[in-house]
């Protein structure tokens, strides 16, 4: 799935969610998504946190096969920054 069909998605998702932080998803060579409030992007802009993980982790994630919190635990994501962002935003995707 390409970056832009999955921000689409996640588009669809936080519109309307009252989701008010910016987090970035920083997926190494594939890219970036960038949630700020309703506006979802794949342009790279500074945010109130910051996910790393692999592209296929990310795909998971949005689909629901990956549970945010057992990601974490595994190691499968690193969170920089405002983790209240982070806990926000799981409750969005």
């Amino acid at each position: 799935m390409s970056l832009d069909s999955i921000a689409a998605k996640i588009g669809e998702r936080v519109a309307g969610a009252g989701f008010d932080k910016s987090v970035k998803f920083d997926l190494g060579e594939a890219g970036v998504i960038v949630i700020d409030g309703a506006t979802v992007s794949t342009n790279n802009a500074d945010a109130d946190c910051t996910i790393s993980m692999s592209k296929d982790d990310f795909e998971s994630l949005v689909s629901g096969e990956l549970d945010p919190t057992a990601a974490f635990m595994q190691g499968k994501m690193k969170v920089d920054g405002d983790m209240s962002a982070a806990m926000a935003l799981s409750q969005v995707l």
